[in-house]
């Protein structure tokens, strides 16, 4: 199933869904993303992990602790603005997660970076249509391949 199947589905009532039911449909999104990837994808049992999910590819031994965030409307400026920490406004690091996956919805744009990128940040901000206006973070965009590499962990 891809994201334009789910989200055309939910895209006629998107106001009346509150922020938590957003971010689940995203997950969602990322789950059949990933999946239709090559990855195996497993969610912690609870809410209690820093991380969303554990992504691993196929054949593997690698495994990635991934925190998975989305935006569902585009700014004044053409851009997306995310979260880039936790429930207590603390900064994602490498002790807390492994890689962060931006999903900018009205785009169908993914963006998955390692942690290093987003360390100590609290927001970013992502302009997947922009001609103008480019963040810095558009390497990262479509990355899939980082999740396909060994992890390091610890500090960098």
């Amino acid at each position: 199933m891809s994201g334009i199947t789910i989200w055309a589905m939910a895209e006629e009532r998107l106001e009346k869904f509150t922020p938590k039911q957003l971010g689940e449909i995203a997950e969602a999104e990322f789950i059949a993303k990933a999946v239709g990837l090559w990855f195996i994808v497993a969610k912690p049992w609870g809410d209690s992990e820093s991380y969303d999910y554990i992504v691993n590819p196929k054949r593997s031994f690698i495994f990635w602790r991934v925190q998975v965030k989305s935006a569902h409307t585009i700014g004044a400026d053409g851009g997306c603005s995310f979260r880039a920490h936790d429930h207590n406004q603390k900064s994602y690091t490498a002790e807390n997660i492994d890689a962060l996956v931006a999903y900018a919805r009205p785009m169908n744009a993914w963006y998955v970076m390692p942690v290093r990128v987003v360390e100590d940040l609290k927001s970013l901000m992502l302009y997947p249509e922009s001609r103008g206006k480019r963040s810095r973070f558009e390497e990262w965009r479509e990355a899939w391949e980082v999740l396909r590499k060994p992890v390091r962990r610890g500090r960098r």
